[in-house]
């Protein structure tokens, strides 16, 4: 399993209505992290878990299911999480 399919995995467990994974390393070569074999990443996700959360509380859900991968297969992450009101998609259910 790579690790974009790792992130995939666990961010499941916050039940996201979407989820995207933007592997950015290739933009990042020569960079120290990525010298250690840590990829950059952006997650967009949007999840009824984040609802009435603050970003810094939705970016500690996101750490919590991936802070392991931290430093060594995730040098970088860049988190977008909104709760599906924010941006007008229905919920599951």
């Amino acid at each position: 399993m790579n690790i974009e399919e790792m992130i995939r995995n666990r961010l499941s467990g916050l039940a996201p209505d979407s989820l995207e994974v933007f592997d950015d390393s290739h933009e990042h070569a020569g960079h120290a992290g990525a010298k250690d074999g840590g990829g950059h990443f952006q997650v967009v996700i949007v999840s009824r878990e984040f609802a009435g959360k603050p970003a810094l509380a939705r970016h500690r859900l996101v750490y919590a299911a991936l802070g392991d991968l931290m430093p060594k297969q995730i040098h970088a992450l860049a988190i977008r999480a909104y709760a599906p009101e924010e941006l007008g998609t229905s919920a599951k259910g």
